[in-house]
């Protein structure tokens, strides 16, 4: 493949991330797109991150009609990148290299695009790394580790018109579309709140304590762009979520993001005008978990609209019926919709419709993966190649989306509720205009 050959689809992804799509215009006509050229061009892909979430890619690389080669296969720890090649093998096209450094990625002019599923402190970096090395990003939620993160991955991807899709996969669930669609069409009246939930059994975690840093990882590397520290043990696995604000951003970021997007999108609204938390650690008092494992928030909007989240990680009471989903509330009814499928009340409380998804997406099952995923993939390569003119949730609306968690978790840290310029998102507290942004590991600062 020639080195021309990026730059080629760099000018299909101008016009991919240039529709107006979802409210988010960027700045190209449906005509320019249409006149885009190398729709079926064979697309040269990376794996960023291997762990639970990247068994949920493996359909739409595996699946020949997607045209693409598995390129690169990175991750920091060797046997984690390992475990991918020996799934994969002989099950995708593409040379499938194991590496341990991205950069190498970053560095082949013939990649088209990395799906970036690495721990939170490396979403936005890698992802605009990726962006000024001319690739495509499929970046997994949440976006960003700050507010000020997502400001830069939107200027970043304006600066360099790449296709950069959030891994919020419930945007292209064909159910989810269409109740909300009939939503924003009346079907309940007016919607004017939504109950945003999710529970969890998680178990105790361990004390972290200062230990050799495990046989094949990269300890620097699998830091990166956060305040580098010495090696403390279970942290480089799934409990870094916990270990602390260098890395995780606790269990809003994690699963709240998914059940936040779907309301905020059902009762079409943007930045709150205030915000109130209560949140507090409650179980296995202690353990090694060091943010809170139970919280209340409420988001106001203007119109006297509400947005609820009610999360609890370490108790598996099905409050809602369900482990995870989204009550949308209306003048004429009552929606409940989660990633298998919805039902449709009447003001009355009975039920009207109820549609099953056809998706096996998993719900709080860890690393997730299923139907739904495999339709954003595919609309993620579709809008590369052109093929479409919809992104179902373009880096602009996902980190909107994503400064619902920002303001719960920042509420939490300064323990105080604040208003919010509904106009730039911007928080009027000093207190908390002081987490906005992030401290970086020299070097790793963002270069605008």
């Amino acid at each position: 493949m020639s080195s021309n050959r990026r730059d080629f689809l760099r000018k299909a992804a101008v016009g991919a991330a240039g529709v107006t799509l979802g409210g988010s215009a960027m700045g190209m006509s449906a005509k320019s797109y249409s006149r885009i050229i190398g729709a079926n061009d064979r697309l040269q892909v990376a794996f960023m991150g291997c762990g639970r979430r990247v068994g949920a890619y493996y359909n739409a690389v595996k699946d020949k009609s997607n045209n693409v080669d598995l390129a690169y296969i990175c991750d920091v720890m060797k046997k984690q990148r390992e475990k991918v090649g020996k799934d994969l093998h002989g099950k995708v096209s593409g040379k499938a290299t194991m590496i341990n450094d991205i950069r190498e990625v970053f560095a082949d002019k013939d990649v088209d695009a990395v799906f970036n599923a690495t721990p939170d402190h490396w979403h936005a970096p890698g992802t605009w790394m990726a962006m000024e090395a001319g690739l495509h990003v499929y970046i997994e939620k949440p976006c960003s580790h700050s507010p000020r993160e997502g400001e830069l991955l939107v200027h970043f991807q304006k600066k360099y018109g790449k296709v950069v899709q959030m891994g919020n996969q419930q945007r292209s669930s064909p159910e989810s579309i269409e109740i909300i669609n009939q939503i924003h069409n009346g079907v309940i009246g007016n919607a004017y709140r939504a109950v945003a939930f999710y529970s969890n059994t998680r178990g105790s975690v361990p004390v972290p304590k200062k230990a050799p840093v495990p046989e094949g990882l990269d300890w620097n590397l699998w830091q990166g762009p956060a305040p580098h520290e010495d090696y403390r043990h279970d942290t480089w696995d799934y409990n870094w979520h916990w270990y602390g604000w260098n890395w995780g951003t606790a269990e809003t970021g994690n699963n709240a993001t998914h059940e936040l997007d779907i309301a905020r999108w059902a009762l079409d609204v943007e930045y709150p005008e205030f915000v109130e938390v209560q949140a507090a650690k409650r179980h296995f008092l202690d353990d090694g978990w060091e943010m809170y494992d139970t919280m209340d928030a409420s988001f106001r909007f203007p119109g006297n609209k509400v947005i609820v989240w009610d999360g609890k990680s370490r108790n598996g009471y099905s409050t809602y019926g369900s482990d995870r989903g989204t009550i949308i509330y209306g003048t004429e009814g009552s929606v409940f919709v989660n990633r298998g499928g919805y039902k449709l009340y009447d003001r009355g409380g009975k039920l009207v419709r109820d549609s099953k998804s056809v998706s096996d997406e998993a719900g709080t099952t860890l690393g997730g993966g299923g139907g739904m995923t495999d339709l954003h993939v595919l609309n993620f390569f579709d809008n590369i190649r052109g093929k479409s003119t919809q992104l179902n949730s373009p880096i602009d609306m996902g980190a909107t989306s994503q400064m619902l968690t920002h303001y719960a978790n920042i509420s939490s840290r300064i323990g105080k509720s604040f208003d919010v310029d509904t106009n730039d998102g911007r928080i009027y507290d000093r207190d908390a205009m002081k987490l906005w942004d992030r401290e970086y590991e020299p070097g790793w600062e963002p270069k605008l």
